[in-house]
């Protein structure tokens, strides 16, 4: 069995769910964290477009990508 090493985060994250004693306190906890996850994409998105990094065109190739893995 591999020992897995918590980062800083990670810990700190643990440390505050060990006070969580209700059932509404750890979906609280849930929101909070969702909320801040997006946060952060939406942030690195910007910084993505306005570095140039993304842009319309890059999208618009997404759209139409087929990225399915094939199954046979």
């Amino acid at each position: 069995m591999e020992a897995v090493a918590f980062t800083p985060a990670q810990i700190h994250v643990l440390n505050m769910a060990s006070h969580i004693k209700t059932e509404r306190s750890l979906e609280r906890l849930q929101d909070q964290l969702a909320r801040f996850l997006a946060q952060q994409v939406d942030q690195e998105m910007e910084e993505l477009w306005e570095s140039g990094a993304w842009n319309e065109q890059k999208l618009e190739e997404l759209s139409h990508a087929h990225s399915r893995t094939p199954y046979k």
